[in-house]
């Protein structure tokens, strides 16, 4: 980084380029509430506002999933504003930056208590089906679906929507830990027969426990923000920045920094969110819970090859063309997704203001796409300046370490043991 670009920012890079974080507990405050595929630790996005972000007083994440960021900036007193494709991402970054009254809440979590334990949740009756979980059955057993069931309508009577946000976040993973589903997978793995067989979960204390788990980080992250002199506002929506970012959410530089964390890839062959999000989103009632992966960037392929302005990225690219062109085709789809989504996110950011976003290189085909060159190339093409790009490994961050790069049974190759923060200044 030149003299330059140190002036632009106004400040000097900490001594320490560790970003592992190794052993750091990345589930304390509100982070606790609810896992998440491929989660950005805090402990980034924290760094990241301290270095780059202590003026700041607007934040955006077109990424947001869970709500990292937004979290860590409402701990600097920071607006936040962030957008996500999935519902489920957008209930839980909500919930996690809502603020409901600790007394009230309190008294709801006993109010549950005492009704899971007295048996009072059996007034709400049979369930229904299940909108968006044609086969109910297969991936819950006769009893979990009935204590579910109860808990949702329980939830439905609390008139206090930040209380209610509260625990619908908690009935979420209260969900995933009760069905069949394998509990070290993000995709939707039922446990074999002879697993099901003792399988016999406690719903209620499951949820219970959550309750009070999550009741804890929650008066944790209170006592933070009473040390500031302003609460920082939270906005969340579901637009798609690879299209347009409405001009009546955020205007043209509107926007000090961005902190990000863009999927590695399409979702078909990287995340898989919808599988993660639909036993969750359809309990939730919340939309499409099944469509998600279908609107998520690259899931559309293009029908002819692109070229980029990163060198890098067009000869991965050919190289994967050389091996499987409709895989090529996929690749090509995603970036071409990822550049416009930068081009229309570098709109609202001010002049000065910096954007982070944290990749990963994936492979396809045992090809490393440089994303953290296509990135930097995307930003400079618009007149964005390179400071610097940080490097770590990844030892807290739930990926497939071996995938198959020729779709052939026993034949793995690595993934992704690294991620590079990008950071960019507009000029």
């Amino acid at each position: 980084m030149d003299a330059k670009q140190l002036q632009l920012i106004n400040l000097t890079p900490l001594p320490s380029d560790d970003w592992t974080f190794n052993g750091a507990s990345t589930r304390e405050l509100t982070h606790i509430y609810h896992d998440y595929p491929a989660r950005m630790i805090p402990q980034i996005a924290s760094k990241l506002l301290d270095l780059y972000g202590h003026k700041a007083k607007s934040l955006f994440d077109p990424f947001c999933g869970s709500g990292t960021s937004l979290v860590e900036a409402t701990l600097r007193g920071i607006n936040a504003f962030g957008t996500d494709l999935n519902p489920l991402a957008r209930l839980i970054a909500s919930a996690k930056t809502a603020l409901p009254n600790i007394q009230q809440l309190e008294q709801y979590i006993n109010k549950y208590d005492r009704q899971a334990l007295q048996a009072h949740l059996h007034q709400f009756g049979e369930p229904p089906s299940i909108y968006g979980i044609p086969n109910l059955d297969f991936w819950f057993k006769p009893q979990v679906i009935q204590k579910l069931w109860r808990i949702r309508e329980f939830i439905k009577t609390i008139p206090d929507e930040d209380i209610r946000l509260f625990f619908q976040v908690t009935f979420s993973e209260t969900v995933r830990e009760s069905s069949n589903t394998r509990k070290d997978e993000f995709k939707l793995y039922r446990y074999p027969p002879e697993r099901l067989e003792i399988y016999d979960p406690d719903v209620y204390g499951i949820m219970s426990t959550k309750l009070h788990r999550n009741f804890q980080g929650y008066k944790k992250y209170c006592a933070v923000l009473s040390n500031l002199t302003q609460i920082a506002q939270v906005r969340i929506f579901g637009f798609n920045t690879v299209e347009e970012i409405p001009s009546e959410i955020l205007s043209e530089e509107s926007i000090d920094i961005v902190i990000t964390s863009p999927p590695y890839g399409d979702s078909n062959t990287t995340v898989a969110y919808g599988q993660f999000s639909r036993l969750s989103a359809a309990w939730l009632e919340l939309e499409e819970p099944h469509k998600i992966d279908r609107k998520l960037m690259g899931s559309t392929p293009t029908q002819s090859k692109l070229e980029f302005s990163s060198h890098l990225l067009n000869q991965a690219i050919e190289q994967i063309y050389q091996k499987d062109e409709k895989r090529a085709l996929q690749v090509t789809s995603f970036y071409n997704d990822l550049r416009a989504s930068t081009h229309h996110v570098a709109k609202v950011i001010r002049k000065g203001g910096i954007a982070c976003y944290v990749v990963g290189n994936r492979k396809v085909k045992g090809v490393v796409l440089p994303t953290d060159q296509a990135i930097q190339a995307f930003f400079e093409e618009i007149g964005f300046i390179h400071l610097v790009t940080h490097q770590r490994n990844i030892p807290n961050k739930r990926m497939p370490l071996k995938n198959s790069p020729s779709n052939i049974s026993g034949i793995l190759d690595s993934t992704m043991t690294g991620e590079y923060i990008v950071v960019m200044q507009r000029n």
